[in-house]
């Protein structure tokens, strides 16, 4: 199984970026798929989830309104939009998927929120 995450960069805060999470080796529309961010010095908390059947999706409080999470069963991907990025979202930002016994993690990709 593998989880690449790309579309991180270098963004203004204001701007916005698309992340998006290639995923093969696993049924993807099974999985519920997720993503988390790492800040340096911090605990990896949860961004958003979109489980695998009705396509419904969980916010963190803080992400709500700004971010959006989404999938394409059809190309295997799980996408976060994330708008008006703010410094504090600077971090790692990492791929899940995960069913009942089954849990993997891609390698994540960097956001730097700087002017």
């Amino acid at each position: 199984v593998q989880l690449v995450e790309s579309g991180g960069g270098l963004v203004q805060p204001g701007g916005s970026l698309r992340l998006s999470c290639a995923a093969s080796g696993l049924t993807f529309s099974r999985y519920d798929m997720s993503w988390y961010r790492q800040a340096p010095g911090k605990e990896r908390e949860l961004v958003a989830v979109i489980f695998n059947a009705a396509g419904n999706t969980n916010y963190a409080d803080s992400m709500k309104g700004r971010f959006t999470i989404s999938r394409d069963n059809g190309k295997n991907t799980v996408y976060l939009q994330m708008n008006s990025l703010k410094p504090e979202d600077t971090a790692v930002y990492y791929c899940r998927a995960r069913r009942i016994g089954l849990d993997f993690w891609g390698q994540g990709t960097q956001v730097i929120v700087s002017s």
